[in-house]
């Protein structure tokens, strides 16, 4: 077993044990996912042209991407208190992989999302939404959505570590809120003006939902879309092992560099 494996799974057990310490903070993010599908499904639903039931098939898959580019959220503000508080300092001084600390929180994250995504499944089954497609294209869909996640985590690492700030993480990470409205997560963006639609057409978050539609069988692939959307499966593929190929060694390096 390799130094960077080895030491990565210490930090992946270390983050997990660092969530299990504060039980609180992840059923309050676990539960939030949820109350959202319950407000948007019921209050939203009723003020679109599609019936509620179709209207919630299409919201849960949008859904668990907006949760999954929830990433950049938890992977910059976990990143920027380890640093505000010095831990980060303090693994550089020991013999530790420089790439095992950033995997090993991603890793962990992953993990937690992977558990965490239970509870909205079942709500959503119990709200009406089903699997339509089959078997193979749910399992690739669960693949993509946390293919997605681990890239939307790596961003936020990175975007922590430059921070060096909880406050300033707190503040990006609520302005990244944002990037699910200006998406298909929620509606559908074919009544978008042309500017806005271009715009949340280009969205990752929008190739991903339409691929876990696509895959579950729950919506069809919407026409005269960007090139992202109208081919959602590779759009999400490109897309996440892009930000993954940006961000992951940008990450190593900023937590290698400290303050430098």
């Amino acid at each position: 077993m390799t130094a960077t494996v080895y030491d990565g799974l210490a930090m992946t057990g270390r983050q997990l044990r660092r969530v299990r310490n504060n039980p609180g903070l992840a059923v309050l993010t676990q539960l939030m996912p949820v109350n959202m599908l319950l407000f948007f499904g019921y209050v939203f639903g009723s003020a679109l042209a599609m019936p509620g039931r179709e209207y919630r098939s299409f919201l849960v898959p949008g859904l668990l991407v907006a949760t999954a580019a929830g990433g950049l959220m938890t992977g910059m503000f976990q990143a920027a208190q380890d640093t505000h508080r010095g831990v980060m300092d303090r693994f550089r001084t020991m013999p530790v992989s420089r790439a095992a600390v950033p995997l090993g929180q991603a890793v962990a994250d992953l993990v937690v999302t992977t558990v965490g995504t239970v509870p909205l499944l079942l709500v959503g089954l119990a709200v009406g939404w089903r699997i339509e497609g089959s078997a193979a294209g749910a399992a690739g869909a669960v693949g993509l959505l946390l293919l997605f996640r681990f890239a939307c985590t790596c961003a936020g690492i990175f975007l922590g570590l430059l921070t060096r700030s909880e406050d300033a993480a707190g503040q990006l990470g609520a302005a990244s809120f944002v990037l699910p409205l200006l998406s298909d997560a929620y509606i559908p963006t074919g009544g978008l003006p042309g500017p806005l639609r271009t715009l949340a057409d280009w969205n990752p978050i929008s190739a991903v939902a339409t691929a876990l539609r696509d895959l579950f069988g729950n919506a069809a692939v919407p026409a005269d879309s960007a090139w992202p959307v109208a081919h959602p499966v590779a759009g999400s593929l490109l897309w996440s092992l892009a930000l993954t190929a940006v961000f992951l060694p940008l990450a190593v390096r900023r937590y290698a560099r400290g303050e430098r």
